[in-house]
């Protein structure tokens, strides 16, 4: 087939892109490369079988005419990162919704299957563990500005599954839980590389709050799988789907672990959230997805333990430090 994955070049999509290549696949890439970098998909581009246009998904002429030409397509366009997130809401509601309008019109037109990436931040401050699908949301108060991305992405949903319900447009959306592996960026807040190059570095690792919030982190390999089972699935179409691992730890028990995997000298330091994002900050304390949905549409388990994404993690940064 011909796919179109937009944000292609980012973390998940360059993955997906070379995944998608090694089954036989060819690839449009659409991305503005304002998070994705073009060293992530620049061995793969060739101008036949993988091409990339620098635009952005907000380009409604141009994604029409990819979208036309493509069989299905991957939306992974958004703005990523809680540190983003804070300095950028305005970029970061209108990428989000503007985008993905863009796009799920053009799918409509043509009749294209669209996968939606979504993310665990839609459960807000929910207590019910696992969350499941189908839970209430729980969001903060609209002041604090870390919740527009959860609500912007919600909207997504609403809107992705609209087509679906009044167009019977064939749509899948995947809520992504903490995706780490390879090649991620620490720059918008992501904690694991971020943790893993303070480290290696003999810098403070910066845990942020008291340590004790909790989250799962599932390697992109899996995720990617997961991605491309659920796009090849009928029976997923009109669903929202969780994405990751459930292998819950503790960020204080995080950041142990990076250091013991580094073998690094490095002191483990705890910072105020205020000090880290600004008065106001909020945040929840677990995050761990119910996979029973995924499990019994596509077969999903992910195969990667913690140690194993953060050495697969760690070895890619020893080798970019020389």
């Amino acid at each position: 087939m011909k796919i179109l994955i937009t944000g292609g070049a980012g973390f998940i999509g360059s993955h997906l892109s070379r995944r998608l290549l090694a089954d036989g696949h060819s690839i449009v890439v659409l991305d503005d490369l304002s998070t994705g970098r073009y060293e992530n998909i620049e061995d793969l581009e060739d101008g036949k079988r993988l091409r990339l246009i620098v635009d952005t998904v907000n380009n409604g002429a141009l994604v029409d005419a990819c979208v036309k030409e493509c069989d299905c397509v991957y939306h992974l366009a958004s703005a990523v990162g809680v540190r983003l997130i804070i300095d950028q809401p305005v970029h970061t509601i209108e990428s989000i919704v503007g985008g993905t309008e863009t796009v799920l019109k053009s799918c409509a037109r043509y009749r294209k299957p669209f996968l939606l990436t979504s993310t665990s931040e839609v459960y807000g401050k929910g207590s019910k563990v696992p969350f499941c699908e189908d839970d209430d949301r729980v969001m903060g108060s609209t002041g604090k500005r870390r919740w527009s991305y959860a609500c912007a992405k919600a909207l997504d949903e609403f809107l992705a599954l609209a087509y679906w319900v009044e167009n019977r447009l064939p749509v899948v959306i995947a809520r992504l839980f903490n995706t780490v592996g390879p090649g991620q960026t620490g720059q918008y807040g992501m904690v694991v590389p971020t943790f893993v190059r303070q480290a290696l570095r003999g810098e403070p690792i910066r845990v942020f709050g008291d340590g004790q919030q909790s989250r799962c982190f599932a390697h992109v390999e899996d995720v990617v799988g997961g991605l491309e089972g659920l796009m090849n699935t009928p029976a997923a179409r009109g669903k929202v789907v969780n994405i990751g691992n459930n292998e819950e730890v503790s960020i204080d028990f995080l950041a142990q672990r990076v250091k013991v995997l580094c073998d690094s000298p490095s002191p483990i330091v705890h910072i105020p959230y205020e000090e880290a994002y600004g008065e106001g900050f909020d945040d929840m304390r677990r995050r761990v997805p119910s996979l029973e949905r995924a499990a019994q549409l596509i077969g999903y388990k992910p195969s990667c333990s913690l140690d194993k994404i953060l050495s697969d993690v760690i070895a890619h940064e020893r080798r970019k430090m020389g």
